[in-house]
């Protein structure tokens, strides 16, 4: 499984000091079209890009840049236009562009020739644990680094680098006023630049009526993981630990108890573990009762939600995407003093999670065995995943994506006046 940690990029980072330099004296003498645009997102063909591309693409030149084989593939698939990013064209297209669409950062794009763009970043996601400016984490040096003399100024470096990066961005969309606050104070932002548009990314769990939506989404799950019939759900989407290890991946007698209470709802575990993460969710004998859901075969995993049963996570923005479903969540935190003495939260843990979250497997286990067999107790965190819904997201009407779209149009007008 892949590994990141702010450590080992932010190193990279500045040994690329010149490249940035040399791009962004490039983009000085390149002008940009009238109305051209580019997409990129670090998670595949997916996310709130691909919600943006499907309401607009067809009224502006635009193209998708991409990374890799699989993402050239799958955006053939749905007829979108791509360009490698790191090849000459890419860094072209995207000097080039009017109209940069990026949903992780620059670098979904080609990350040299993106000033001068305006710059749309749509996040991936309600963020739960503090990013940007507001984590100490985003600054972080590697190990070996950090004990040299100099490791202070690099971390001032960093964070002003990191400010006059986030700068350059246009426009962010907020699911709410409440996630507004922390988008404006995580990338250093004015409310100009953060309208509360709703997310594009979770559009899909608001179009069309629930069965619908649920018989959608369970066809995608059955494609990408085999025949699932009628059984009970259990998604089980951990987050990323900043290059660190998962500390609850379970041990042999806690897959033991998973796999019996899976047997008793006749029902399924799908993992969909992060794909920066570091650790593998492995049953020490096969069974069909856990099936891994990756990265690898699903990009983007909001489409599905509608089909699950149960959702299991931790620190997760997609525990925000899922309350529109509304699917009822067992949140299981380890690793939580730990968790926060790194990262730190947006209010409180039990704010979000109320106060009987699960600290080890056999708590987790039997929570959701209460969810899958007792309507009561189901039906409560039904109600409170709803509420949790209400509060962080402004809009369930599918119609983010084109609330975005007409808010770039008017910023991009404005700065076209010189208003910017």
């Amino acid at each position: 499984m892949a590994s990141f940690s702010f450590g080992a990029g932010n190193a990279a980072k500045l040994l690329r000091i010149p490249l940035y330099a040399a791009g962004r004296l490039a983009t000085v003498f390149i002008p940009r079209s009238a109305d051209e645009w580019v997409f990129g997102c670090g998670a595949g063909i997916g996310d709130g890009a691909l919600a943006l591309w499907n309401e607009a693409a067809a009224q502006h030149p635009s193209v998708w840049l991409v990374g890799s084989e699989r993402e050239e593939r799958d955006a053939a698939a749905r007829g979108i236009r791509t360009v490698r990013r790191h090849s000459v064209r890419g860094f072209w297209r995207t000097a080039r562009a009017r109209v940069a669409v990026v949903t992780h950062g620059f670098g979904d794009v080609n990350r040299y020739a993106i000033a001068g763009a305006f710059i749309v970043q749509l996040w991936h996601g309600i963020p739960l644990k503090r990013i940007g400016l507001d984590s100490p984490e985003t600054v972080q040096l590697p190990a070996v680094v950090r004990r040299l003399p100099a490791a202070a100024v690099l971390r001032a470096l960093l964070r002003l680098l990191y400010r006059r990066t986030t700068r350059q961005i246009d426009l962010i969309p907020a699911a709410s006023h409440i996630v507004r606050g922390r988008l404006e104070s995580a990338f250093s932002l004015s409310d100009a630049h953060v309208p509360v548009t709703g997310e594009p990314r979770v559009d899909v769990l608001s179009r069309g009526d629930a069965a619908g939506r649920r018989s959608a989404a369970r066809a995608l799950i059955a494609q990408a993981v085999g025949e699932i019939g009628d059984r009970p759900l259990v998604l089980y989407a951990p987050t990323w630990r900043d290059g660190a290890a998962d500390a609850a991946i379970p041990d042999p007698a806690a897959w033991e108890q998973i796999i019996a209470m899976l047997e008793k709802h006749d029902a399924v575990l799908l993992v969909r573990s992060h794909p920066l993460g570091v650790g593998r969710y492995v049953p020490p004998q096969p069974t069909q009762c856990v099936r891994m859901l990756g990265s690898d075969l699903v990009a983007d995993v909001a489409p599905l939600l509608p089909g699950m049963d149960v959702m299991i996570t931790d620190y997760s923005s997609l525990v925000f995407d899922a309350a529109l479903v509304p699917l009822p969540a067992v949140f299981f935190a380890p690793d939580l003093d730990d968790y926060l003495a790194r990262r730190g939260m947006y209010g409180t843990y039990a704010d979000v999670a109320g106060p009987d979250w699960a600290q080890d497997w056999a708590a987790a286990v039997a929570q959701i065995d209460a969810v899958l067999g007792d309507e009561r107790v189901r039906a409560e965190r039904i109600a409170r995943a709803r509420a949790l819904g209400e509060a962080l997201h402004a809009f369930a009407d599918g119609g983010s994506a084109a609330r975005v779209h007409a808010a770039i149009i008017a910023r991009t007008r404005r700065v076209r006046k010189g208003a910017r």
